[in-house]
């Protein structure tokens, strides 16, 4: 007799081994038709899987987030059968579930076109119109290699030659195709009904320059058309608000082939970049962070004895200058050991937390540097926290107290965060591993906020916690982080009197709340869609003459106003005032101040909101209070 848990807590007996979907069947016949696959104590299987033992199962459907991973790895074997019965001569490799979707990696003769991916998903809508069951069987390493040579499928059989001989493989069929997979798959092609093919892009055979170039077909994959439709409306919505072309029309920066990855900010875009900077510097004195400044370049010794050499060198832009070689900074945490090291530090100066807006390079590659998104050349809110390691959880508590108020002064209020642990490569022993982790997840705790781990994810120096935020259209974004690091601290012979008179080696702990500024920047720009708040936008309020009576009075409530430090311009050119407010109103300018000759002989300012909403007439007194008072909210309220 064999005992099926359920997650209600009930139980189904069976006399004989039963399949995932045979117990799917005895609850219920919508459940089975609705039946994907299952979790066997946590592991997922097919629906098909036949249970020969007591087990835990949780029955996966659509509905279920294990279910949409199941879909996508299908609809990517979907794609590949497509293509092989359209294009019978290419070659299948891989094809992965990725974020969103999923894709597929072929080797052809020539790349496929727009009109090909339009072919191929018809051929895929009507392969799932089929229904056509899917089967699994194992083989032998070297009978799948055989197997797929046999086929001329020789990308597939490299693959499977670096697979160790000792395990039998899995392979999966439906009609004329069988891949190579783990799976699970769906029962049977017809589970899988809304999809889109988005893309095609190059890809080399293994990630590797030198390899051959394949044609990668993007697609997406989603439960139900309302969440494929919403998926596509997103895509369409982020398409609009693209940083890239953003910040070329309202003229914040550019890049350009002689810079690669390095930002050429334009007056506009570096005073949002300045107003974050000076907010970020204020707000880390607050908090008893010392401001530092340290080197670009320094020599190659320091990067050794820290360990970045021998783990970061290819993404190092190196120099060298009298027989000595030199690297341009990837990071600034040696550089801030160095100004700890300067004089024995007592138990009484800790914790001691180093801020610096540290430029860093890194040689990262040409093909992935979307904009502002990753750069070569960028400068972090970066700062380290030197304390003891009693200290860990009470200062990750205060750090993740302000990252949150952070977040919210930019208008994000979710917060997703993750803690990664300890990884198979790693310094350090079990039990300080456990106590790093274990302050890390009392510290959230503590504060009463959700997360969930990340098993194997940490750095091999310690755990850390990533924040993603979430923006307006719902996509998700990591930036802030705090990292324990037992490591770097010993490499780079830090220590502390401690308490008792004995020589300590501090905890390092790594820390950014907005991440890299450019990177953070190109968030904001395409969360607000250009439309900054008051207190960040880069122009905050224009004042515009209907004729050229008033320019004189315009001229001197702008310098008025510059005075309270408003950034502030007048727009005095002979058009008529429609025209001037419309093309203001394009540029998101938050304030319009309208003057005439009623204005100019009252003394007063006609306002306008950015969005049209029209203020009223204001004395500059007043107009002061009104916008002080918004800039000072930041982006919780904001016109």
């Amino acid at each position: 007799m064999f005992t099926i848990s359920l997650p209600d807590g009930s139980s189904r007996q069976f006399a004989s081994p039963p399949s995932v979907l045979d117990v799917a069947a005895n609850i219920g016949a919508g459940l089975a038709k609705a039946t994907l696959g299952g979790l066997i104590d946590g592991v997922a299987v097919d629906a098909g899987f036949m249970i020969e033992r007591d087990v835990q199962l949780v029955i996966i459907t659509d509905k279920s987030p294990e279910g949409l991973e199941i879909i996508r790895h299908s609809c990517a074997h979907l794609l590949a059968q497509a293509v092989k019965q359209l294009f019978p001569d290419a070659q299948v490799t891989i094809g992965p579930v990725i974020d969103d979707g999923f894709y597929y990696d072929f080797a052809y003769s020539r790349a496929f076109t727009p009109d090909d991916l339009m072919l191929i998903e018809q051929r895929m809508v009507a392969l799932s119109g089929e229904d056509i069951p899917v089967s699994r069987r194992l083989l032998s390493r070297d009978a799948a290699v055989e197997h797929f040579k046999g086929l001329g499928e020789y990308y597939k059989a490299e693959i499977i030659e670096s697979i160790p001989a000792s395990e039998d493989l899995s392979l999966y069929r439906q009609g004329d195709f069988e891949d190579l997979c783990r799976g699970p798959h769906v029962p049977s092609t017809g589970k899988i009904k809304f999809f889109k093919l988005m893309k095609v892009a190059g890809a080399y055979w293994r990630g590797d320059s030198k390899n051959a170039m394949l044609t990668r077909v993007y697609g997406t994959a989603w439960s139900t058309k309302k969440d494929l439709d919403q998926y596509l409306m997103r895509l369409e919505e982020a398409e609009k608000r693209d940083h890239r072309k953003l910040g070329k029309k309202f003229d914040f920066f550019h890049i350009q082939e002689e810079a690669p990855g390095m930002v050429f900010w334009h007056p506009k875009g570096w005073a949002i970049y300045t107003e974050i900077e000076k907010y970020m510097r204020q707000l880390q004195r607050d908090n008893g962070y010392q401001e530092i400044k340290t080197p670009q370049v320094v020599d190659r010794s320091l990067w050794e004895r820290s360990g970045h050499w021998d783990k970061f060198r290819n993404n190092m832009f190196t120099v060298e200058s009298e027989s000595r070689d030199y690297a341009v900074k990837p990071m600034n945490c040696p550089c801030h050991v160095q100004v700890f090291n300067q004089g024995l530090k007592s138990y009484r100066d800790l914790p001691l937390r180093l801020a610096e807006f540290g430029a860093c390079h890194r040689n990262e590659a040409s093909g992935t540097l979307p904009g502002l998104m990753r750069v070569r050349a960028f400068v972090q809110d970066d700062a380290h926290i030197f304390c003891a390691e009693s200290a860990i959880q009470d200062e990750v508590a205060k750090f993740t107290e302000l990252l949150y108020s952070v977040y919210a002064d930019f208008g994000f209020s979710d917060v997703i965060i993750r803690l990664s642990t300890r990884p198979e490569q790693r310094v350090g022993s079990d039990e300080v591993w456990d106590k790093a982790e274990k302050a890390l997840a009392d510290a959230l705790d503590a504060k009463g906020l959700p997360f969930v781990y990340l098993p194997g994810e940490g750095a091999f120096y310690g755990p850390k916690i990533e924040f993603s935020l979430q923006d307006c259209i719902g996509r998700v974004w990591q930036c802030g982080t705090i990292q324990v690091d037992f490591s770097m601290p010993a490499r780079l012979d830090a220590q502390y009197v401690a308490e008792d008179g004995s020589r300590q080696i501090p905890v390092m702990l790594h820390r950014a709340i907005l991440g890299s500024f450019e990177r953070f920047i190109g968030i904001l720009i395409e969360h607000y869609e250009g439309a900054f708040p008051a207190w960040l936008a880069p122009e905050q309020v224009v004042i515009m003459n209907i004729t050229d009576n008033q320019a004189e009075y315009a001229r001197e409530v702008e310098r008025l106003l510059r005075i309270q430090g408003f950034r502030v311009i007048s727009d005095l050119r002979n058009e008529k005032i429609g025209f001037k407010i419309r093309e203001h109103t394009i540029q998101k300018v938050p304030y319009l101040v309208i003057v005439g000759d009623q204005e100019v002989a009252s003394a007063t300012l006609s306002v306008r909101a950015r969005g049209g909403a029209d203020l009223g007439t204001k004395t500059l007194d007043e107009f002061i209070a009104l916008f002080a008072a918004d800039v000072a909210n930041k982006a919780r309220v904001s016109v």
